[in-house]
């Protein structure tokens, strides 16, 4: 026993041994989720935009919001005469149906123009009350012609639309009708009374006018002086003429146009007798790029 006492006492202790558990952190990840993060908000703030646009404004606002982002745009407006503005009318996309496809400036027909000034409005805004206001002359110049059974025909000629600068009412030939005498500036009896019509419908208002004439492509024979340049000029200076007899004060008109044949209304066809037509346009002093002091009287005169 005392041996074995001897032996355990001569023997080493054992050693201690201590295990130490140590938690690391995560490491750094860096910014790259405040990025992401921030994607994601801007993409939501969009969309609730678009939503917010959509259910803000009528169809004819879109289309003149969607222009506004066309490529397409710029290029169609620079090969217009005497144009301003960006939408130009409604929507360079639409297609009107009958008496004409196209503008008077070579663009896409339209309707119901730049409902967008300074951004959409609850309800419509702008939009709703040009639309309203393009409606009532419509409707005015309909039920005058409408009284006067010998001219309910000419109903078809007349097409209202709204332009970049204003109104613009287009009073077009077509294979039954002309305005004037073959290749000259004589009014028709028909065409008097169409003007007497819209003479006696703007007369009270107060805004200036252009006339803009137009001619077809149509070749003069050989020997002719006359040029489609002086026709429309001259066809246009004797429709200013029955408009003041018609009511209209001759300080109103700001100037007449003729531009021949250059801004057909029918591409396809030069010759086609839609293609001759005069053009009043209604300035609107509010409209970009019109100027706001009244036209010196004297000046076109």
């Amino acid at each position: 026993m005392a041996e074995a006492d001897s032996k355990i006492a001569g023997e080493a202790p054992a050693p201690i041994i201590v295990k130490k558990i140590t938690i690391e952190e995560a490491g750094h990840h860096g910014g790259a989720w405040k990025v992401a993060y921030a994607d994601f908000v801007t993409a939501m703030m969009a969309f609730f935009l678009l939503l917010w646009l959509l259910g803000a404004t009528e169809e004819d606002q879109r289309k003149g919001i969607a222009d506004y982002f066309t490529p397409t745009l710029v290029k169609m407006r620079q090969k217009s005469a005497g144009a301003d503005g960006m939408l130009g009318g409604s929507s360079i996309t639409d297609v009107d149906a009958y008496p004409n496809a196209m503008g008077q400036t070579g663009t896409r027909a339209i309707t119901v123009p730049r409902g967008v000034t300074g951004g959409p409005v609850e309800g419509g805004g702008r939009g709703e009350l040009e639309a309203e206001e393009l409606r009532e002359l419509r409707e005015e110049i309909d039920d005058k012609l409408a009284r006067k059974r010998e001219l309910q025909h000419l109903a078809r000629q007349v097409r209202v639309m709204r332009a970049p600068e204003g109104i613009r009412i287009d009073l077009f030939d077509d294979a039954d009708f002309s305005m004037f005498t073959l290749g000259t500036t004589i009014l028709t009896a028909e065409a008097e009374g169409l003007l007497g019509v819209i003479g006696e419908t703007l007369a009270d208002q107060g805004a200036p006018v252009i006339l803009r004439g137009h001619t077809d492509s149509l070749p003069w024979r050989p020997g002719v002086p006359a040029n489609n340049w002086s026709l429309s000029a001259g066809r246009a200076e004797a429709t200013r003429q029955e408009l003041i007899r018609s009511g209209i004060p001759p300080d109103r008109f700001a100037r007449i146009e003729g531009v021949a044949d250059r801004e057909p209304l029918i591409e396809d066809d030069p010759t086609d007798p839609r293609n001759r037509r005069i053009s009043l346009l209604l300035l609107d002093l509010n409209a970009r790029g019109v100027r706001r002091e009244r036209p010196d009287p004297g000046a076109f005169d």
